[in-house]
């Protein structure tokens, strides 16, 4: 359990979460991926309003317990705006306490604001613990297919 397991306050990244959220995803999936999580906060870190972008932590005390991100995206494939949740997770010591409801919560709450009625998110088939939490949230298989294709490498040549 982390020291500061107090009171949990949800609210917006700042720059210096960042080191903690880098720590957390490194501690959850054993990857260390700083370059990733620099991008990810330039691009949702610093979103204004109207960009629709959302990147939250949960905090205890001054310590990060959590995070999800996500955006609002219109019209792709003909869909109307909805809401896309493309990472969230929890500390492991700490999880069971509803710190990754409060946040999916909070990401919903600011998407319903913004007129989002649609929650989307995709995962790997394999990831039974993420799939029972959003199934635990309501979310179920949606009438989407998703699609994918190994690419052979780049050969250097660009094509014309």
């Amino acid at each position: 359990m982390p020291a500061s397991s107090g009171a949990v306050t949800v609210r917006a990244v700042r720059r210096q979460d960042l080191e903690q959220v880098v720590a957390l995803d490194a501690r959850v999936t054993g990857l260390e991926k700083r370059a990733y999580w620099e991008r990810v906060y330039r691009r949702y870190g610093h979103a204004q309003r109207g960009e629709q972008r959302l990147f939250l932590v949960a905090v205890a005390g001054s310590e990060v317990v959590g995070f999800v991100i996500g955006e609002v995206r219109d019209w792709e494939f003909g869909s109307p705006p909805c809401g896309w949740v493309f990472a969230i997770d929890v500390d492991p010591r700490v999880r069971q306490a509803g710190i990754g409801t409060r946040l999916l919560t909070a990401l919903c709450d600011a998407m319903r604001s913004a007129g989002v009625r649609q929650l989307r998110t995709l995962l790997s088939a394999d990831n039974t613990l993420i799939l029972s939490f959003f199934r635990s949230q309501g979310m179920m298989a949606a009438p989407m297919i998703p699609l994918g294709m190994e690419m052979p490498p780049a050969t250097g040549r660009s094509r014309s």
